[in-house]
């Protein structure tokens, strides 16, 4: 079983990884129309089935990858990771309460940023997201503040 981290390491853990990191896990695979997560009860290590994706496919399309959070992340402020800030501004995915299982967890910058605000909307990121999706883009992009996403929230109804 691969495991994510070292139980005394603070190195964080992004749910919404690069995909080629040399530590990169595959968290789990975009399923039904939706192209919500579904979570693998362990994780996998990515270099074990990129192999795997089909030619021309971007793998981020398919599976949902973690690595190490990074400072010269574009979403990183110091410390903080201002993509999971943008994300827990929508609406949940989840709207029963229910905290899907998740291995990276106890690593998870999210997790350890929001708490379970972020969990509940996990399962509909996309690091990759189909063209024309307005409030998508808005989240993914570093520039968006949050006054701007719960104005755009707002004006959709």
């Amino acid at each position: 079983m691969t495991t994510v981290g070292e139980a005394g390491s603070s190195q964080t853990w992004c749910p919404s990884g690069a995909a080629h990191a040399p530590e990169s896990v595959v968290l789990g695979v975009r399923s039904g129309q939706d192209g919500r997560v579904v979570y693998l009860a362990d994780p996998v290590p990515a270099a074990e089935v990129l192999g795997d994706v089909p030619e021309g496919i971007e793998p981020r399309r398919v599976l949902r990858f973690a690595s190490h959070c990074v400072s010269d992340c574009v979403n990183r402020r110091g410390a903080d990771c201002t993509l999971v800030e943008r994300m827990v501004s929508r609406p949940p995915a989840q709207q029963d309460g229910h905290v899907p299982r998740c291995h990276l967890r106890a690593r998870c910058q999210w997790w350890k940023q929001t708490g379970v605000a972020a969990c509940a909307r996990c399962p509909a990121v996309s690091t990759r997201h189909h063209a024309g999706d307005e409030l998508a883009d808005l989240v993914a992009d570093p520039a968006t503040t949050k006054e701007q996403l719960d104005e755009w929230i707002a004006a959709a109804g």
